[in-house]
């Protein structure tokens, strides 16, 4: 059994193969349930992703520790097992935290391939914790992004990202004023777990995308319903938009949205039979509740590339 840790699998996975393997997940026949979701104490939830196809299987265990950002550590630990269906045999056990990191990076990613402009060069990220490098990186492996903006709870964790960031070769800087970044942003990446609204929706300017990752329980949102009513809305997968994609079902609640509207989803947008984005002016908006499809194409490109 191949034992693949978060360096290996840093390694063996660049965004850009990813966002191909993913977007190979969703034209294939991987098949999921929407994940098992259980509050297993104040500070801790517990989320088991199976996922199959006709050759394999795997299974992610996530916990979700909300305490864990004031001990030091990541507030997501997790744990990959892929399984080859012909034998049932266990084939490899693979850092779950970097794959979760990596591949929601890809799926925002991936859908930016089809959502966001061609030329977009400034994206805000909203979000300074583990999450938000890889999603900067993520989406300059489909677009020409240069300059970024970064927002955080604390302009320290705020000010430390965009130094990395910088270390890429990116123009970035850390903002207080988080309106006058988005009016400039032609993407917009929330990578929080707020439960009020960061982004209000009189502040995108045409031919905007946004990106909301990191909301994903119905009492989380990173956006106004305003956001929501401005834009073609498209979903990772229907069936969990519905169960969790709180900025989508808040604004629902208030009136200004209706599910019968989303525009696609990724099977859609990689099948070919929805259209992404139609024009220049046009805003977007792409909402992740995660699914274990791509967890599980992910685990399948980390193993053959570590054979």
């Amino acid at each position: 059994m191949k034992i693949l840790s978060a360096e290996d699998v840093a390694r063996l996975g660049p965004y850009r193969d990813i966002v191909e393997a993913l977007r190979e997940g969703f034209r294939a026949g991987i098949e999921t349930p929407v994940r098992h979701h259980h509050d297993i104490s104040s500070a801790a939830t517990l989320l088991l992703m199976p996922a199959w196809s006709r050759e394999w299987a795997g299974i992610k265990t996530v916990v979700f520790k909300s305490d864990n950002a004031a001990l030091g550590l990541p507030t997501i630990q997790a744990s990959y097992l892929l399984i080859e269906q012909k034998t049932g045999t266990t084939v490899a056990l693979m850092d779950g935290g970097e794959i979760t990191r990596r591949r929601t990076a890809a799926a925002s990613a991936l859908a930016a391939d089809y959502l966001a402009r061609a030329d977009a060069a400034t994206l805000t990220v909203i979000g300074a914790g583990a999450l938000a490098p890889h999603f900067v990186l993520a989406h300059a492996a489909v677009r020409p992004v240069k300059r970024v903006f970064v927002h955080g709870r604390t302009l320290a964790k705020a000010e430390t990202l965009a130094a990395e960031l910088a270390h890429h070769g990116f123009e970035a800087h850390s903002v207080t004023d988080l309106e006058h970044a988005v009016r400039q942003s032609d993407i917009v990446s929330c990578v929080t777990t707020s439960t009020e609204p960061i982004v209000r929706g009189e502040w995108l300017k045409p031919g905007t995308h946004v990106d909301l990752a990191g909301a994903f329980k119905p009492s989380m949102r990173e956006t106004d319903a305003e956001v929501v009513a401005r834009a073609s809305v498209f979903v990772d997968t229907r069936d969990g938009a519905l169960a969790e994609a709180g900025d989508l079902l808040q604004a629902r609640d208030e009136g200004k949205f209706d599910f019968a509207d989303i525009r696609g989803d990724l099977f859609e947008l990689c099948q070919g039979t929805a259209k992404g984005r139609q024009s220049a002016d046009e805003i977007t908006l792409f909402k992740s509740a995660g699914t274990a499809i791509e967890d599980l194409a992910t685990a399948i490109m980390l193993y053959q590339k570590a054979r």
